[in-house]
């Protein structure tokens, strides 16, 4: 699901799309561009998924915690690259540390305030990568978790 109001967001949901092909799985993607368009898309996917990833951005976030709510009454598990969303009762996500991102970006500025120009900063990619995983949840939908994944995650929300 995902915002295609958000060209970020459209690009995000090409890759799974692409990646999802690649690895022999089909893909339904929940197109919205408002608040009003949850509920329906919600109801146009009963019974026709396994699981739901969550593509953020403004929309998605503003809406997650009701987000989760449809997802946990339509029973399906729930990913996202934000460990925000797994506070507000989305199952896991698995993406780049915000923290570690927002830090890099200020010793960026800071370089760039005291004479660096912009264009010898090498770009750089994310480096730390975070595994976050709620138990609640699971243990909502009915799922038992391998104790050797939790183990792995980076934390874990119970």
């Amino acid at each position: 699901m995902g915002n295609v109001g958000n060209p970020a967001g459209v690009l995000e949901m090409e890759e799974i799309q692409a990646t999802a092909r690649a690895l022999g799985l089909e893909v339904t993607a929940l197109e919205i561009r408002r608040a009003e368009d949850i509920t329906p898309a919600f109801e146009a996917l009963k019974s026709r998924a396994d699981a739901l990833y969550i593509s953020p951005d403004a929309l998605i976030n503003t809406n997650r915690v009701r987000l989760n709510t449809l997802a946990l009454g339509a029973r399906l598990p729930t990913m996202s690259s934000i460990r925000e969303y797994v506070a507000a009762g989305t199952l896991m996500s698995y993406g780049a540390n915000l923290t570690d991102l927002w830090r890099r970006a200020a010793e960026f500025v800071d370089k760039i305030l005291r004479g660096a120009k912009p264009a010898y900063i090498p770009v750089e990619q994310p480096t730390r990568f975070d595994l976050v995983f709620n138990l609640t949840t699971a243990k909502v939908l009915g799922l038992k978790v391998p104790e050797g994944f939790l183990l792995r995650a980076d934390e874990v929300i119970e």
